[in-house]
């Protein structure tokens, strides 16, 4: 599936996402900061983009034909780190639905914070997939239990065209572990500490932790130790000896790769890093996708992923395609096949007839049937013809 990461900052999604095997296209955002750091570790384009300007943004991201579009808007108005108020950034929310409404890719994946879901702007946007036709499968995912060392809690909402409501929830159930995940666990030792200070909101919580617990959620900002603190009585160990996490020791908490590279001013690292979602959850997510759509993974799909290499080599030895013309044709093939069975129909006009009867390809552009259309009689053509 080609996927297009919008609001993608540093990139966390768009790694985890491309871990899982599937192919990222592209990605949107507006942080000059974010963008440079994108660039410098992922090699497919980033754009600076105005995503609150929805129309503008339709017309960039279709080039790119996305079968799934996935992104976090910026969180701040819903986090407990930020207001409390809804402003313009939970605006970016409704912004994200309008433009899935007028795009409309197979999939979409939507994070964010836990309590964003409770805000007025999603239900706003919530509403939005709803009548765009998605079901949607909305759930707080703990990444402790998804293979991160982080104790974070994000919220994820999780859209296909034309399906149930929930759709998703038994798999994403079903991968979760029975205890979180450690420091310890996923990194051994590397950290050489046993113990370390993380800055509270409030002198009311306690600042020292052990790697063999899951980390705090990890934030925006990383401060020194405060000279006026004194041991909480949640505290495992005295505040001597101890220190804050490095930046670097940060992001791989995120599960960013040791050789992620990460560029600006430390205040916009921290940023970064803070704001991203982490590597292995966005991986998490993406795997239980691709576990669904295999389940549903129809015969004639089934058959053609096995004839593909043979159909491609045969549009362009017989029917004389160039090379662009002939992976078009097969995309465009790949996509019928999903729609419709090709292999247990014998008459083309009756696969055509079938084919026009699906929401999904009634929502397409007239071009785009024609198209389709026409691949599924080209691929009827190579079927006869292999058949000889």
């Amino acid at each position: 599936m080609k996927v297009v990461d919008l609001f993608s900052g540093c990139g966390g999604l768009s790694l985890g996402f491309e871990g899982a095997g599937l192919n990222i296209n592209a990605a949107f955002d507006w942080w000059d900061p974010a963008i440079a750091v994108y660039r410098e570790n992922i090699s497919h384009p980033i754009f600076k983009q105005d995503l609150s300007d929805v129309d503008a943004s339709v017309k960039l991201i279709s080039a790119f034909r996305p079968d799934m579009i996935i992104g976090g808007p910026p969180c701040q108005d819903f986090s407990h780190a930020g207001k409390r108020n809804e402003g313009n950034r939970a605006n970016l929310t409704i912004a994200y639905s309008e433009i899935i409404a007028a795009i409309r890719p197979k999939y979409f994946v939507m994070e964010n914070v836990g309590r964003a879901q409770n805000s007025i702007a999603f239900k706003d946007a919530e509403r939005t997939f709803r009548e765009a036709g998605y079901g949607l499968t909305m759930t707080v995912l703990d990444a402790s239990l998804c293979g991160v060392p982080q104790k974070r809690k994000r919220f994820f909402c999780i859209g296909k065209l034309g399906e149930a409501n929930g759709f998703l929830s038994c798999i994403l159930a079903s991968h979760q572990s029975d205890r979180p995940m450690t420091i310890r666990e996923y990194f051994g030792d590397e950290f050489g500490i046993d113990h370390y200070y993380r800055h509270p909101r409030n002198y009311s919580r306690r600042a020292i932790f052990s790697i063999d617990e899951p980390a705090p959620t990890v934030r925006g900002v990383n401060r020194p130790i405060a000279p006026g603190y004194s041991k909480h009585a949640g505290d495992p160990v005295d505040l001597k000896g101890l220190r804050p996490l490095t930046t670097d020791e940060r992001a791989q908490l995120q599960t960013f790769p040791l050789n992620f590279k990460w560029l600006g001013t430390k205040t916009d690292k921290e940023q970064m890093i803070g704001n991203a979602v982490p590597v292995d959850l966005a991986k998490f997510v993406a795997k239980c996708i691709i576990e669904y759509e295999a389940k549903l993974l129809p015969s004639g799909e089934e058959a053609f992923m096995k004839n593909k290499e043979k159909f491609r080599k045969w549009l362009i030895a017989t029917e004389g395609l160039t090379l662009r013309s002939t992976n078009d044709v097969v995309s465009r093939m790949n996509r019928a096949s999903r729609l419709v069975d090709v292999e247990s129909e014998n008459d083309i006009e009756d696969i055509v007839f079938k084919l026009g009867k699906q929401e999904e390809f009634k929502a397409f552009s007239m071009s785009v049937r024609s198209q389709l259309r026409r691949a599924v009689c080209l691929y009827r053509d190579f079927q006869t013809a292999d058949a000889v």
